[in-house]
């Protein structure tokens, strides 16, 4: 072989040598490192929790229960003194008072109505009965004019014998302010298990004035 082929064929090679160098270092330098596997654990995804739907709030009352009303208070008896300073009629003060008796519960339950007529201590007892009766029987007739059935009605005469207050002062001489208090019908309305049932009898007599 001549030498000029021998050049070319070492020639040839070294430039195939070189080609391979080249596309090695061209791999090299293109290749990525792969990343290394680090252990996690893996996280899952947080799920949406459940919308509460809103709902009508549900009453406690049944419907087919009617509520309970409260109970009515009991009608009180009353107990109200009726001033008669001068004689058996009927003043303005006294008629005021038996104005609000009539607007009262006790007269509308038609309980028993208790009058009681007193005096004071002036003049004899006979008198002072018939005085106490008057006055007593014309808060009755004012009664049953308005509309009081005169059989719930009961008249009692104590004369003298119950002063609300004394009818003399210590000294004898006489207490005007207490003997006209004196003057005076007491009246009682209640049931009839009550103290009115259990009233003296009444006293007859006519009417006088003490």
């Amino acid at each position: 072989m001549s030498n000029r082929h021998t050049i070319a064929r070492y020639a040839a090679l070294a430039i195939a040598a070189s080609a391979l160098s080249a596309c090695e270092l061209r791999r090299d330098d293109t290749s990525e490192e792969e990343p290394s596997p680090v252990a996690s654990a893996e996280v899952p995804l947080a799920t949406p929790s459940p919308s509460v739907s809103e709902s009508p709030a549900v009453s406690i009352i049944r419907e087919d229960v009617a509520p309970v009303e409260p109970a009515e208070e009991p009608s009180e008896p009353i107990e109200i003194t009726i001033p008669f300073p001068d004689g058996s009629d009927i003043d303005a003060r006294a008629e005021r008072m038996l104005a609000s008796i009539m607007r009262s519960d006790a007269i509308a339950e038609e309980w028993p109505v208790i009058l009681e007529g007193h005096t004071d201590s002036s003049g004899n007892d006979q008198a002072n009965l018939r005085a106490s009766r008057a006055r007593a029987e014309a808060v009755a007739a004012w009664l049953v004019e308005r509309g009081v059935k005169d059989s719930r009605i009961r008249v009692i005469a104590f004369g003298e014998q119950n002063p609300a207050e004394p009818n003399a002062r210590p000294d004898g001489t006489p207490n005007e302010q207490g003997r006209r208090n004196n003057r005076r019908v007491e009246v009682r309305i209640a049931p009839a298990s009550g103290r009115a049932a259990t009233a003296p009898s009444p006293n007859d007599g006519v009417a006088d004035e003490s």
